[in-house]
């Protein structure tokens, strides 16, 4: 470690706590701490650093590096199952696929779709998948409820205007109805191609909050079903709804040089 330290997110997440994206949270939210080498102690923020003999405390428990094995899985979720490291929800994926050890997902489906979940407590690895800036494929089969037409297809390839409505992307403004105001994105263009008269598959490089039901949504259909079939080189194959397995050491080598660690 050089004299610059590492960033405090990278820490907790190599400690194996959580993603670096929930450590920020944590960190915003005032529930982490350090106590200086020197025996100073501090309130952490977002650009805090680990410097050599620093200890940092979460809720005051001392967060510590640790050789615990790292695991890597998918799972084919089945509807109902919510993406949530938060274990007071019912059905979260957490208690689901029934693990103790701490594990984040790379890619959130929602509630009603299904398919391919990568769950891993490398949260370095999840770090670098989840990055939009990495342009990292993940694969749909959708049906929608109506036919598809060559300018819906059209559209999809050149990106839809969508309004994100989640706490991380509101404005601040409050509509006339006396709403909060989301933000309006345009979505990357996408590699899509019709697969019947109301299906279609998509590959994305990006994960807004529900994106392909916004982008469906925002041309006029609704998405009735969506399940995951790939993300990067990790293919859903013939693993059975609900069911979850290892991968394999190639999976996890190749994941790796892809995600460009």
């Amino acid at each position: 470690m050089d004299n610059e330290g590492i960033r405090l997110n990278k820490y907790i997440s190599s400690a194996g706590i959580c993603s670096r994206r929930e450590a920020d949270r944590l960190i915003e939210e005032g529930k982490v701490t350090f106590v200086r080498a020197d025996g100073t102690e501090e309130k952490a923020n977002l650009g805090s650093r680990f410097h050599e003999g620093d200890k940092v405390y979460l809720n005051g428990k001392l967060v510590e590096q640790t050789d615990d094995e790292k695991l890597y899985l998918m799972l084919n979720k089945p509807k109902g199952i919510i993406c949530t490291g938060d274990r007071r929800i019912k059905e979260n994926i957490i208690d689901y696929v029934g693990l103790q050890h701490y594990i984040s997902y790379a890619g959130r489906l929602d509630r009603d779709s299904t398919g391919l979940v990568l769950l891993t407590n490398d949260g370095e690895l999840n770090d670098m998948i989840m990055r939009a800036a990495n342009y990292h494929e993940k694969e749909y089969c959708v049906r929608v409820d109506k036919f598809i037409t060559y300018d819906f297809i059209n559209s999809m390839r050149r990106g839809v205007s969508i309004t994100l409505d989640d706490d991380r992307h509101l404005t601040g403004e409050i509509d006339a109805n006396g709403k909060p105001v989301g933000k309006t994105v345009i979505t990357r263009p996408c590699k899509v191609w019709k697969t019947g008269k109301r299906e279609f598959r998509i590959i994305l490089t990006q994960g807004y909050n529900k994106q392909i039901r916004r982008m469906c949504s925002a041309l006029g259909y609704t998405a009735v079903e969506i399940k995951r079939t790939r993300i990067m080189n990790l293919e859903l194959g013939n693993l059975k709804i609900g069911m979850k397995r290892f991968l394999t050491k190639k999976e996890i080598a190749e994941l790796k040089q892809m995600a460009g660690m």
